[in-house]
């Protein structure tokens, strides 16, 4: 029997409503990140000025940490999108590395996946 190499129209849908489903949630994580960044709910107390020096220090930190996030939440969106490219031009669970077919496991568990693990153990070499 020869190997299999794309997976069935099928097979490509189920993959599709997993993407659509992480898409989803990936969106309103991102949303409530930016959010959080666009807040402008400052609470003008005055606070002993060390006090304050030192919350400034803390919000600052938090902003950038939020700011880093949102920015994995935006490219996390961007790598399942173009996994709904793939899916629609017939490219999906192809390892862009070995040209075969990356199991059905992975591709559940990471869906914008384009390495197989194999492929990625090589890499990191």
């Amino acid at each position: 029997m020869a190997e299999k190499t794309r997976y069935s129209t099928e097979e490509l849908e189920e993959f599709r409503a997993i993407i659509l489903e992480k898409l989803d949630l990936a969106k309103r994580d991102y949303e409530n990140l930016k959010n959080s960044l666009m807040n402008k709910d400052n609470d003008d107390q005055d606070t002993a000025p060390t006090y304050k020096v030192l919350e400034e220090g803390a919000n600052t930190l938090a902003k950038e940490e939020t700011m880093r996030l949102a920015q994995r939440q935006l490219k996390f969106i961007n790598d399942l999108q173009a996994a709904l490219v793939r899916i629609e031009n017939g490219t999906y669970g192809i390892c862009r590395e070995t040209g075969k077919l990356i199991p059905k496991e992975r591709l559940r568990a990471v869906p914008h996946a384009t390495l197989s693990i194999e492929a990625k153990q090589q890499k990191k070499r």
